[in-house]
């Protein structure tokens, strides 16, 4: 019996471990399958909002950087999806090794039970059994014999119960094996359709590079150029921060340096303490949208030789779509820039978020915003037909990466 006991105590741990590593791999695959599926949203949401009006003429820069940005998320796509296969073959081929292993287990089981069986028929007559324990040579001998009758009874059972447990357990692990090579040959199939749209997408891409690389200077210098006019936007934005943080500081009778900060009130205080424990669930300031432009210096989209800034992100949304503050604030300025649209600046303690862009607005300075609450409209530019959200995030005048703090931005 004590070898029993280490025999089970050792197929307990082989069974922890294989639950372990099934479990992590199912986690793994489910995290493969949730940003395979935000990428095809993704994907749906660019052709939603950059190329399902293709009888407006954009123009052919601004086309080469749409189809640019979709490339790689398709290729983006198409990588994910190959991770989930070759997890999968994985995961099969672990699944016919256990199957293999679960067939010879069931079968030993199946050859010592019919033993146990032929063995116990044998000796199964009340009659053998009585003159078993008569012939006993005393008491305690007798004792002993009726424990191990009953014992291997109980044994019996248990190996009855093993049986039926490996072969639910077989019975299971095939199913398994069936759905992973169901889904493996839906991502292939998948794939296949995503890779030939990408080719497509990437002959497209050629002819207009190779259209755009006969005026490569003139092209270079409009990139410079649009960078110049943000610049000159962002300074004048940093502008109006640093002087809502000097007039909150005089109001606060205190005096102002370079490394001044907002002078806040216990109330603002809080409202500080509440944006930042919102960090990374902030809502989108537009109901649908992509990032076109990411937070930072980076290489251009379509010029990899020329580096620019984004102190912020630039949004693709809809014709005429709303802009929402994406936390409860004060607005601190509207604003129609000298080298741009109307923007809106709403402060939240010492923070200060920003929406440029737009044709409309629907707040005033010193309005009280609650989240989610439209602030204005944004502007379509009607050369290119690009509707455009220009967003930034500041802490005092220090520009934050707005991916840090809006929900899966």
């Amino acid at each position: 019996m004590r070898y029993k006991s280490i025999y089970k105590y050792v197929f307990l741990l082989v069974f922890t471990l294989s639950s372990i590593a099934s479990f992590s791999q199912s986690k793994k695959q489910q995290e493969l399958e949730e940003r395979r599926q935000e990428l095809r949203r993704e994907i749906k949401q660019i052709n939603d909002l950059l190329f399902k009006n293709q009888s407006q003429k954009k123009s052919q820069t601004s086309l080469i950087e749409d189809l640019s940005y979709k490339v790689s998320v398709r290729q983006n796509l198409i990588k994910i999806t190959n991770q989930q296969a070759n997890l999968l073959t994985r995961e099969i081929n672990a699944n016919q090794k256990k199957i293999t292993e679960l067939r010879e287990e069931l079968k030993i089981l199946k050859d010592n039970y019919a033993k146990m069986i032929v063995t116990s028929y044998k000796s199964k007559s009340e009659q053998s059994r009585i003159m078993f324990l008569l012939s006993s040579s005393n008491f305690q001998q007798a004792y002993k014999r009726v424990q191990y009758i009953n014992q291997y009874a109980e044994y019996q059972k248990e190996q009855g119960e093993a049986i039926k447990i490996k072969t639910a357990q077989l019975q299971d692990t095939n199913k398994d094996l069936l759905r992973q090579k169901e889904d493996k040959q839906k991502l292939i199939d998948e794939n296949r359709v995503a890779q030939r749209e990408l080719e497509a997408e990437l002959k497209q891409q050629q002819t207009l590079m190779a259209s755009i690389n006969k005026n490569l200077n003139n092209y270079t210098s409009q990139i410079r150029e649009k960078q110049r006019e943000a610049d000159k936007i962002d300074r004048e934005i940093e502008k109006i921060i640093r002087e809502a943080i000097a007039s909150s500081n005089k109001s606060a009778g205190k005096a102002t340096t370079a490394s001044s900060g907002f002078a806040l009130t216990p109330e603002d205080k809080i409202l500080a303490d509440n944006f930042v424990s919102s960090k990374g669930k902030l809502p989108w300031p537009v109901e649908k949208g992509v990032v076109k432009l990411r937070y930072g210096k980076q290489p251009h989209p379509v010029v990899k030789t020329v580096m620019i800034q984004s102190n912020g992100v630039r949004i693709a949304t809809e014709e005429h779509a709303p802009i929402r503050a994406v936390f409860n604030g004060k607005v601190l300025a509207v604003q129609a820039i000298k080298h741009g649209n109307l923007s809106v600046l709403i402060q939240h303690g010492n923070y200060v978020t920003v929406y440029k862009n737009l044709s409309k607005v629907y707040v005033k300075k010193g309005d009280n915003v609650t989240t989610k609450q439209e602030i204005g409209q944004v502007f379509t530019n009607p050369s290119n037909k690009e509707t455009i959200l220009n967003f930034s995030i500041f802490k005092e005048s220090a520009t934050q990466n707005p991916a840090d703090w809006i929900y899966k931005m």
